[in-house]
């Protein structure tokens, strides 16, 4: 898992992967997140980096393997995540828009917080994953297998979940508006909480 460092500016923040400062006190945070890209492009495999708060634009994830990796509070615009496997890693508040997960394998990842537009997951494994409180608007999960995913409390707009294994995944106090469910097994996702 991830190494936390105190920035050394004494922020409270975790520094940087490869760095003493975090993402708020870098000299450049362009520059620190064309680094963790090209450090990124340069393995197949990557594990344990934190890179909190930083901006990616146009980066190529895609094909990649992570473990144990922390992005939390980074935004995403125009990356490719497509055929990516993670395992537990956490996106908690970050930004996604227009980046495409395609074919990915994600198990055990948290995205609690995050926000999500226009995002294709088509024909992906999206495996316990939490969508706690996410807002996702013009998205595609088409054809994907979701179980034992939440998207509690999630704002969900303008989205389609057809054809996709819903089995254990928790839609409780979710707002939704707009979205397709065609073909998928509502019949055992939880859209309500059980009273006892």
């Amino acid at each position: 898992m991830f190494t936390i460092t105190t920035c050394a500016a004494g922020c409270g923040r975790t520094a940087l992967f490869g760095s003493h400062l975090c993402a708020v006190h870098a000299a450049s945070p362009s520059l620190e997140a064309r680094r963790i890209g090209e450090y990124i492009l340069g393995k197949r495999e990557i594990k344990d980096i934190n890179v909190p708060g930083l901006n990616f634009v146009g980066a190529d994830f895609s094909g990649r393997t992570f473990y144990g990796c922390n992005f939390m509070g980074s935004s995403f615009s125009l990356c490719l995540f497509t055929g990516v496997v993670m395992r537990v890693c956490f996106f908690d508040s970050a930004g996604f828009v227009n980046c495409d997960f395609s074919g990915s394998d994600l198990h055990f990842l948290s995205f609690a917080g995050a926000a999500f537009h226009n995002c294709t997951f088509e024909n992906s494994e999206l495996v316990n994953l939490n969508y706690g409180g996410t807002s996702i608007s013009d998205c595609t999960f088409n054809n994907s297998n979701l179980y034992n995913s939440r998207f509690i409390n999630a704002r969900i707009e303008e989205s389609d979940f057809i054809d996709c294994n819903l089995k254990k995944t928790f839609f409780i106090g979710a707002q939704q508006e707009g979205i397709s469910f065609k073909s998928s097994n509502t019949g055992e996702a939880v859209f309500e909480q059980e009273i006892r």
